[in-house]
């Protein structure tokens, strides 16, 4: 049993659930389960969540999903062809990462320490 307050699961907003799969699959490999026309889960190799058309409003200013990439240059030029819009970059002392929009426009970062 996981202990109390163990991140179990993480739920995005979607403004399309087919978009949303599409992109997360061509680039990041993840795969989905379907709960109906409002709701899949993902599994992000072996971290599950969610994405919830029921919840279309993506709020600026909350918490932001940071994933890792072995090859930073590889993953920004997959999520760009996947059609992520990537809007910064940074550099700080244990590494750099970027941050893009999903197809729902939820801000997601990616960073490695390479």
């Amino acid at each position: 049993m996981p202990a109390d307050g163990y991140l179990d699961y993480l739920e995005l907003p979607a403004r399309d659930v087919a978009a949303m799969k599409k992109f997360y699959a061509a680039a990041f490999g993840w795969s989905f389960v379907d709960y109906g026309p409002d709701y899949v889960e993902f599994d992000a190799h072996g971290r599950k969540g969610g994405f919830n058309a029921e919840r279309k409003s993506v709020s600026s200013g909350g918490a932001l999903v940071v994933l890792y990439a072995n090859d930073l240059d590889a993953m920004e030029a997959k999520v760009s062809a996947a059609g992520g819009d990537v809007t910064e970059h940074h550099s700080f002392p244990g590494g750099r990462r970027f941050h893009f929009r999903d197809p729902s426009g939820n801000e997601i970062a990616v960073w490695s320490d390479k």
